[in-house]
């Protein structure tokens, strides 16, 4: 088996537009989140709910990380997601984005490192917005 590498971002919604995205959005699922403080997910997850967001966080090991309920897939979600966040390594991105088309999201988002093209195209087929290669909590700062 060879190792799956990132690809290069297609394209990529504006400065404007992921204004837009952050400006329209409030609850945003954070796939592959950890518990642990010194990871990434985790700190961008705490960065986006300080910043008023609520999130969700989506891991099948844990019950609950910074005070919010954990679920286990993206389906078990009992409310609307407005933006998907995906902290997960290339081979599982084409899974998790099913997921996410599944439950309708405003946008799905890949993080800093993360980009694939045959799954970026399925959801923008679907009517979503797709964010690649690019972190939240970097591109909410700079707003």
């Amino acid at each position: 088996m060879g190792t799956v590498t990132c690809e290069m971002p297609d394209s990529n919604p504006l400065t404007d537009e992921i204004k837009e995205i952050f400006d329209e959005s409030k609850i945003i699922a954070i796939v592959g989140m950890s518990d642990k403080p010194e990871r990434e997910s985790y700190q961008v997850g705490e960065y986006l709910q300080n910043q008023g967001y609520k999130i969700i966080p989506v891991n099948p090991t844990k019950d609950e990380i910074l005070g919010e309920k954990s679920y286990p897939d993206l389906k078990s979600i009992p409310e609307k997601v407005d933006i998907v966040d995906i902290f997960r390594k290339m081979e599982a991105i084409p899974g998790v984005v099913e997921e996410a088309i599944a439950i309708e999201p405003k946008t799905v988002w890949l993080q800093l490192g993360l980009a694939h093209k045959v799954s970026a195209e399925k959801v923008r087929l679907a009517g979503i917005k797709m964010v690649q290669s690019k972190c939240t909590k970097i591109e909410h700062r700079k707003l």
